[in-house]
Parts: structure tokens; sequence; C-alpha cells
């Protein structure tokens, strides 16, 4: 290049323009810009260099103001046009003379500028510039209505958003929701965030983290500050589907008319004494007591189960509905049901008073507590008592007069307790918390204790499970039977060498194996059973729904709705959703328990040792003893297992999950 060649560049991407001063070394060169500061250059930068004359650094303003009237990127479409039926490439020089009708230095260089910018017309190939083929022309400006259009859709988001930040009503589109639900993602998936949702976080001038996201949708009312997180990230569904509504109101309906036909022939059993016993918040009533004497001068216990299978066929949509949640979720927060709560809290549920089918497991133990006789039968049955728990624990001890039926209930529980016991059963006894929150946030933690009606109610129930166990086997029936191997015990030396109580029967917990699920009988080896299978909740367990399927069908002498090969696979999948949902459920408790101890900063709570996690570093876990929570804390102190220590709040983040106490 010679000296005074005016020559194009870049700086950090921006087109610059410079006069060539001299040589620098062997290859590079100094050039000056317009302000006539000088700046080395290799020969691999040069972009452009202008053809004819020489030029000071003082020229190129006006050289630029002569390439200005000529930057009009509507001559690039024309000069397409022209070009495009041939195919013919042209060069800077060949598109001037072209739009331009003319070859000067200005018009070569706007003409340079403007195939250099074109991002639809033309292609660079080397020194040259290719028209591009027609439909690949209509697709990038397909393409850039697209991007223009949802840079403006944006753009209207981010005011709407502002809008809404300063208090005042938005209503959200279609294409505002889809921007919300990448905030969303955000939030429940950080590890594979969109990008979409990072930049309108910036646009917004806040932090482009999973925990701004989240609290932008606080701040918008979207979410609440105790959004389940847990609950979102899971596949349950927190709504029913506009189908499934309109089947159970279809039914609500021909229920009322009397229009509905039950295909079952029924044993009535309306004129027992029925109690249901229940917690007081539950809604869904699925179990009911009563007795019955018999001309031989026997007992015979009736367990009455709710039989929502006379409403609900195999494979429709409320049994494929059910079986998508597997389970209801019981939360702190309130019950997601199993099925459409209308349902599941009227004509499927034993409501007092009322005549309500049922699936009734009558059984006559002998003195020992042994099965000696049983039957099952689909009934109608009308509960004569709608009682608490705490209600009957008072008519136990009271022995209220013209109850005597209860109280033959509650022996007939001992004695099957006892058998149980004597055939190897294991009972371990931890406190349990039940966490409930009202309002917005107000959480209370009652301790749940195994009072007497608690557990004269599992002991029926569980002989119920055990009788369906029982009868599946002995036809042959597959249904879901659980079972639990035998566990290995520590020595009895090493348990009687731990304190009495949690911290025994904790050791104990440790040891037991997880239950099993499978479509042959295998032994239970802590209820101390060899053939059980849970029918007591059909209304909230899909297990328990397809139990109540498959027995029925055999009562009624029809062909089994599942066969075992179906019924593995449905069996996998509840099981996966069922797991997921404990999931949900433990998560949030623990949410929600770690807000309690929130509430209380400055309380001192008494906990027992209960278990080491890693002894040589101090770390254990405590049980505290009015809340029936275990959390762990690591001691700068020694302590033995068992004893008592007193702890205060010293950190918590709820939504981190993170608890950390300091001993008082």
């Amino acid at each position: 290049m010679e000296k005074g060649t005016l020559i194009e560049f870049k700086v950090n991407g921006t087109r610059r323009l410079a006069v060539v001063e001299k040589p620098e070394g062997k290859k590079d060169w100094i050039v000056l810009d317009e302000k006539g500061h000088p700046r080395k250059i290799r020969p691999q930068d040069v972009e452009y260099q202008v053809k004819g004359g020489s030029y000071q650094y003082t020229d190129i303003p006006t050289f630029l103001a002569q390439v200005t009237p000529h930057l009009d990127n509507s001559h690039l479409e024309v000069a397409w046009e022209l070009l495009i039926e041939e195919a013919q490439p042209v060069t800077p020089e060949d598109l001037a003379s072209l739009i331009f009708d003319e070859t000067t230095p200005a018009s070569c260089y706007a003409a340079h500028i403007l195939l250099e910018e074109d991002k639809i017309y033309f292609r660079k190939k080397g020194d040259i510039y290719e028209p591009r083929p027609r439909s690949q022309v209509e697709e990038i400006k397909h393409q850039m209505e697209v991007e223009a259009k949802r840079k403006q859709e944006k753009e209207l988001f981010i005011q709407k958003v502002k809008a809404a930040l300063e208090g005042e009503e938005v209503s959200w589109n279609e294409n505002d929701q889809s921007r919300i639900l990448l905030l969303e993602k955000y939030v429940l998936q950080p590890d594979n965030s969109p990008k979409a949702a990072q930049e309108i976080l910036e646009a917004l001038g806040r932090n482009k983290t999973p925990d701004a996201a989240f609290q932008l949708l606080v701040d918008l009312k979207i979410w609440s500050k105790h959004e389940n997180i847990f609950l979102r990230r899971s596949s349950y569904p927190e709504k029913f589907p506009q189908q499934v509504c309109e089947v159970a109101n279809s039914i609500l309906a021909q229920i009322a008319a009397n229009e509905f036909v039950d295909k079952d022939d029924r044993l009535d059993l309306t004129s027992h004494k029925v109690y249901t016993i229940d917690d007081e918040t539950t809604t869904e009533i699925d179990d009911g007591l009563s007795i019955e004497q018999l001309p031989d001068g026997r007992v015979r216990i009736w367990v009455h189960i709710a039989d929502p299978t006379r409403i609900v066929s195999p494979n429709d949509a409320l049994d494929l509905e059910a079986r998508r949640r597997g389970t209801s979720l019981y939360l702190p927060t309130g019950l997601i049901p199993m099925f459409p709560p209308e349902l599941a809290t009227g004509p499927m549920s034993l409501v007092q008073g009322q005549i309500c089918p049922a699936l009734s497991f009558g059984v006559i133990i002998d003195e020992n507590g042994q099965v000696v006789e049983y039957k099952i039968t689909p009934s109608l049955v009308k509960p004569t008592y709608r009682l608490t728990y705490q209600d009957v624990d008072e008519m136990l001890s009271m022995r209220v007069q013209g109850e005597e039926e209860i109280y033959m209930i509650a022996e007939l529980a001992k004695k099957r307790e006892q058998w149980r016991r004597n055939n190897g059963s294991i009972m371990i006894t931890m406190p349990e918390a039940i966490i409930k929150v009202k309002g917005e946030e107000e959480v209370s933690i009652e301790l749940l204790e195994m009072s007497p009606a608690r557990l004269m109610v599992a002991e029926m129930m569980i002989l119920a499970g055990e009788v369906a166990g029982k009868y599946c086997q002995e036809n042959n029936i597959p249904v879901p039977f659980r079972g639990q191997p035998q566990p290995e015990l520590p020595p009895e030396e090493e348990l009687l060498s731990l304190p009495p109580g949690p911290v025994r029967a904790s050791a104990l917990r440790r040891c037991m194996p997880k239950s099993e699920t499978g479509l042959t009988p295998i032994r239970h080896a802590s209820l101390g059973l060899d053939a059980y299978t849970q029918v007591t909740s059909p209304i909230r367990r899909y297990t328990d729904l397809l139990t109540h399927f498959q027995l029925k069908a055999h009562l009624r002498g029809e062909p089994l709705p599942f066969p075992p090969e179906q019924l593995q696979q449905i069996l996998y999948e509840v099981l996966a959703t069922s797991s997921e949902a404990s999931f949900v459920e433990r998560q949030t408790n623990r949410y929600w328990s770690l807000q309690y101890f929130l509430q209380h900063p400055n309380e001192t709570w008494q906990g027992i040792v209960l278990r080491w996690l890693r002894e040589e570093d101090g770390l254990a876990v405590v049980l505290f003893e009015e809340l029936g929570l275990e959390f762990p804390h690591k001691f700068d102190r020694n302590v033995q297992l068992g004893d008592t220590v007193r702890l205060q709040l010293a950190y918590c983040d709820p939504r981190r999950d993170e608890i950390r106490f300091r001993e008082v």
C-alpha cells in the first residue's frame, strides 16, 4: 500500500477509516485515523481499500459525508431482483455501477458497506457477493419479522411487569404467560435455565439468578412467598382436567336423580351401629366399624370400607386420572385428592346418617386373636357416629353407657395386637408430627400419639388387609400384595444397653428393610402376617383401588379386569408416582416445620439425643420431644444417647432447607 491510501479496518467490531502513513517493520503499517492518532495494523486487519487518489487523515470526515447519502438498503433489494435470475455475483464496484450508475471512491465504498452489512440478499464468497436464492431470502425475511415481533412483545411484557410492580392492574395474554412460564422454569430447573428468563431479569435490573426469578414471581403476585416448589417440580397435577370434572358432575346428577345403577348385589347391614373414626379435619371417610352378635354367642367384627368402584370402572376417565395421581396428597396447606373432591367427600365416602355402599369384611377371631372365619361382601351401611380419635378415647376411658360395641371392638383389637406380637410382629412407636398451616402462614404442630383409639382403628385396618390377602391368596387373585423382609435386629444385649423409648425405637427403625409390593403374597415382617394387601383407603390410595377392582370382580364371578402382566405394569407406574408424592409430602412438611421454628425464634426446645450421624465429630440427630421432629445438631461437648438437651434456633432458611441450633 502506498502512503495516503484510505483503508477500512475494525476495532471491536466497529468500522473505522484511516490513512496509511508508513511501513512498520517488514509487514505492518502505521495508519492515522480521522483524529490523526497513529495505530499499527497488520495487512490481514484491512477490510477494504478505497481506490483512486491519495488522502490525508483530515479528508476522512469529508469522504464519509460523501458516502452517507448512498447508504440506503432499498438499493440492495433492487440490485438483488436484477441479479437473482442469472445468479450473477458482484463486487462492490459492480454494485456501485448497477445501483448508483457511477464508480466513484465514495459510491464504491458505500456499496461495500451495504454488502457487508446485508443479512438478507447477498452472501460473501471470497471477494465477491452472490445473490441468495429467492426461497432463502423469503425465509430470512420471515425470521426477521418473527424476531422483530418477539422483541416488540418482550418490550411490551417488560412494560406490563413494571406497571404490575407499581401496583397497576394488568392482564397477562398468551405471550405474557409463556414468558412467565420461562421464569417459573428458571426457578424449578436452575440447571437448565432458559436464556430468555435471564434476559427478562436483566431488563428489569435484577440479578440473573433463580432466587431473583422466584422473588419477581412473588412480587407480581403470581406465586406466594411460600410457593410449594416441591409440588411444582413434581408431575403431580394440582387440578383435575375438564373431562374428569364433567364425568364427576354427570355421576352426581345421576345419583341425585336416582338414575345411577349399582351392578352389585349388596348385603343390607344398615341396622348395624357403625362408627367412623378419623381426625377432625378428615373429609374423605373411607372406613367404619361395627359389631354383630351371632346366634351361637360368637361376635363378628365388621370393617366397612368405602366402595368407589361402584361409580368408577377400570380404565374409565376417573380411574385413569386416579392412576395418574397414585394417591391423595396430604400437605400442611391442605389436601389434594386422588378423586374430584365432590365425589371423594360425597358419594364415595361413608357419610353419617346416609345409606352408603361399602365393601365389608366380616371377621370372627378366636380367644387368641387368630382369624377363624371371614366373609367379604358388597354391602349397604348407614354410619351412626362420625367420631374423632379424641371422642373414642374419652368414650373408652369413661365407659359410656349404651356404647358396648365400641368397648368390644377395642377388646378385639387388643387380642389382634397380641396375636400379631406372638406371630413375630415388630412394633416400633415413635412420636409423629402433624403440621398444619392456617391462613397464609400460621403454622401449628400437633404431636400425634398412638392413643387407644388410634391403635384400635389401626388393628382393624390391618385385620381387613389380612383377610383380603388371605382371600386373594386362596383364590389366586393377583393384587398388590404388601410385604417386608425379615430384618436383622441387633443382639438383645445391644438393644438393652440403649435407653428405652425413642432411642431404642430409633435403633430398631433403622434395621427395618423397606416394604415391598408385588403380585404374589410375601410375609410382612413388621405386621407379623403371611399375606397382606391394603384395601382400606380406596378413595385415597390407588393400590387399594386396584385390589377392590380385582376382589369385586371375583366376588361377582366375572373375569378379572387386570391380568397379571397389565397389573404389573400399572403397579410399576403407580408405585413410582406414589413415591414422588411421598417425597413432595416429606419436603413440604420439612419446609413448614422450618417456618414454624422461624415463627418461634426465642423458644427453648427440649430434645433427646436420638442417634449418632458422626460420633467422632459430635454430630447427632436430636428428637424435639414436644414436636415429634428430628434434626441434626453438632455438639461441642460430650453427650450420650438418650441425654436430654435444650436447644434454641441459631439460623434458619426454609427455602434453602437449612437450619442450625445452639445449645442453651
